[in-house]
């Protein structure tokens, strides 16, 4: 076999011999690039062998004019540059994150039971202060698999109310919620205490998504105690609750702050569980992938502040002091 036709053998190159690629090929001259970078004529010319060594080319060439770089020498010295920035920003600190600039596309996945007051609040405070951006919410459901799309990066965060939390993800607490009844105003119920055997009978409205492969919360709980309750009709959306009962004699489980929202402007009567349901606690997912980014961090930082405000009027209006009207979040001042 031709020697010449072998494959030559990978060599070691390190920044050093990287720079002084640049270097070389720059100045077109051994001397000048051995002053610009602080080494011996001797210690420069040693390099370019090795350079040459590991390319399998001379590199420089003398001409009448001094020293010239070959075809491929300039077309080494494209690469070192493209390397030698790629190395900058691998080992340069990232940069100071500005939502009032970012362009950044926020995915968000939550269940549309959250739709009446929290996702809006959050929307609010990213249009305040992150104008630029783009913000993307994915309903979740019990055939949604949020673990794979965190994995991967397709969400950033996932909202959500789970017995027990997904273990492989960070998480952090957001609130709780007090699990109450919604019934129409009409219903006969809505203007009598309840009892559990009557809640257990009743004829029952239950989201679809969390009722089809596995367990919600509520019949979860009720589960772990031996009772089930009867559900006679189940829907996709939370947006449809409101309506049904408005029009039926059903009820329906689910935690204050979304009862309460409707309660204010529609015939809704809200009536304590009979059942001691343990408040439903609210989770902020996020995967490792995305624990160091200053944009998902700070997003991070926003839902949590919705959440911090819808607790402080969930407490008032257990105090009796909650203001009328619906409560909107009051943006920050764009970091500077």
């Amino acid at each position: 076999m031709n020697n010449a036709s072998m494959p030559r053998p990978r060599n070691f190159m390190d920044t050093h011999l990287l720079h002084i690629l640049r270097t070389l090929l720059t100045e077109q001259s051994v001397s000048r690039a051995a002053v610009r970078l602080g080494l011996s004529q001797p210690a420069l010319s040693n390099a370019l062998r090795k350079l040459r060594d590991i390319s399998g080319d001379p590199i420089l060439v003398r001409s009448k004019n001094g020293m010239v770089p070959t075809e491929r020498g300039l077309e080494l010295l494209a690469h070192a540059n493209d390397a030698l920035a790629a190395i900058d920003r691998i080992t340069s600190p990232p940069q100071i994150f500005d939502p009032g600039t970012t362009r950044r596309v926020f995915h968000l996945g939550a269940p549309d039971y959250l739709d009446a007051m929290f996702l809006p609040n959050i929307a609010a405070i990213l249009r305040h202060e992150a104008p630029c951006s783009r913000f993307i919410i994915h309903t979740i459901h019990a055939e949604h698999d949020y673990t794979s799309a965190l994995e991967n990066g397709t969400l950033d965060v996932v909202i959500g109310n789970w017995l027990q939390p997904p273990p492989q993800m960070h998480l952090s607490r957001l609130f709780d919620d007090e699990v109450v009844c919604m019934v129409g105003s009409q219903n006969p119920i809505a203007h009598r205490p309840l009892t559990l055997q009557q809640y257990l009978q009743l004829p029952h409205l239950a989201p679809y998504p969390y009722v089809s492969e596995r367990q919600s919360f509520i019949d979860g709980c009720l589960a772990a105690r031996g009772l089930q309750r009867n559900i006679q009709m189940t829907i996709p959306y939370f947006g449809q609750v409101a309506g049904m009962l408005l029009r039926t004699d059903l009820i329906f489980t689910t935690g204050r702050q979304f009862a309460r929202h409707y309660a204010r402007y529609l015939p809704i009567t809200l009536l304590p569980s009979p059942f001691e349901f343990p408040p439903m606690r609210f989770y902020l997912l996020w995967h490792r992938r995305s624990h160091g980014s200053p944009e998902a961090a700070w997003l991070r930082q926003c839902i949590n502040r919705v959440a911090a405000m819808l607790q402080a009027s969930q407490a008032d209006a257990r105090q009796g002091t909650e203001p009328s009207g619906t409560c909107i979040a009051r943006p920050h001042a764009p970091s500077k």
